[in-house]
């Protein structure tokens, strides 16, 4: 998916293993199929998988996670990634990379309300976690600093969708008033695949190498990349969102949409697909 990208295999997950965790190297070892960008991921045995950067930039994501997950999970109402053990760098593999707890579930394909009650209930959860130390969010700064990277992208946009409308839409965005509160924690990245859910009820919420700190108005992204009108208002309902902050939640919906689309057209059908159904939510 990237210029620079590092293959994986078993036989590599098996060697790294073996050289500092030798009490796992025998268990069975599965690439999980996934439409995550920075990370390659393997189910170890039943239990555990292991997480092992793609790309340069992910480098240090296992770290963040081993340092604040056991601070958030205990107040989250769903699970929560924990990293087992932190593998080091070889000279076959340059990067950090660890072996979580294997949480089971799967990617919602339904948005129905329950799921963005649920959700709402998770993201009111995590905003009133203390947030003194944490790290800045990087969708949590404002919407003005990703205008020029926006504006830019629409210029040369070929994509399906009116550029002309997206641009409209996207001024106005950045137009609506500012955070102006505390600075609050935020996933950062509530797309369908780093949610969980089992029995059709939301289990588990991954991937928190984007959480932080600042205005939380990005965790209102899953309001057009997978929720439809019913849910759509449910999520907002439930999280008591002010047409300022709707506003800015959509124009992080835009930004990920416009960066998404044509950088993975063709890498990541996955990630594609759900950046044309934000897209075409946001037009709606």
């Amino acid at each position: 998916m990237h210029d620079g990208e590092v293959p994986t295999d078993v036989s590599l997950v098996r060697r790294l293993l073996a050289g500092q965790f030798p009490a796992w190297a025998a268990l069975s070892i599965e690439p999980v199929a996934s439409a995550g960008t920075d990370n390659a991921i393997y189910r170890l045995g039943d239990e555990l998988s292991v997480r092992l950067p793609r790309i340069g930039w992910a480098d240090g994501q296992v770290a963040k996670e081993r340092e604040w997950l056991p601070i958030l999970a205990p107040h989250l109402p769903v699970a929560v990634p924990e990293v087992v053990a932190v593998g080091r760098p070889t000279a076959e593999y340059a990067w950090d990379w660890g072996v979580y707890r294997w949480l089971p579930g799967s990617p919602p394909t339904s948005p129905d309300p329950a799921l963005a009650a649920d959700l709402a209930g998770f993201v009111r959860a995590l905003r009133a976690v203390d947030p003194v130390g944490a790290p800045v969010a990087g969708r949590g700064k404002p919407l003005s600093t990703r205008d020029v990277g926006v504006r830019g992208i629409l210029a040369d946009w070929r994509q399906e969708h009116d550029a002309a409308r997206l641009l409209e839409l996207w001024t106005s965005c950045v137009d609506a008033p500012a955070w102006t509160g505390p600075p609050t924690w935020s996933h950062g990245d509530l797309l369908p695949g780093n949610l969980l859910v089992r029995e059709g009820r939301l289990s588990a919420v991954i991937d928190f190498s984007p959480a932080g700190v600042g205005d939380p108005a990005c965790d209102l992204i899953p309001a057009w990349a997978f929720f439809d009108g019913p849910a759509r208002a449910a999520y907002r309902e439930a999280l008591d969102v002010d047409d300022a902050m709707w506003r800015r939640g959509q124009g992080w919906a835009l930004a990920f949409a416009v960066t998404a689309l044509p950088y993975y057209v063709v890498t990541n059908p996955v990630l594609a697909g759900i950046a044309r159904t934000t897209l075409g939510n946001l037009l709606a």
